[in-house]
């Protein structure tokens, strides 16, 4: 699992993890965390906070989706 999860948050050119993918996916566990609780638990969560993360991921899978066609390395 740890060695999954490594891969996942690492670029594909030397290894190192990309601060890109890092961002990304903590934006998304506290979104999914904000969503989790709003629905079973009843706290709710400022919209344009929600919203505000939920830029954030949009944004950073955008950003590493396009490294894969980058021809920069």
């Amino acid at each position: 699992m740890i060695m999954f999860l490594k891969s996942l948050l690492s670029d594909g050119h030397d290894g190192s993890w990309s601060s890109k993918r890092v961002v990304t996916f903590s934006a998304f566990i506290l979104c999914a965390v904000a969503f989790v609780c709003d629905m079973f638990f009843g706290k709710t969560i400022t919209p344009h906070l929600f919203d505000s993360m939920m830029y954030i991921v949009i944004a950073g899978l955008g950003f590493t989706a396009s490294e894969k066609f980058s021809t920069i390395k």
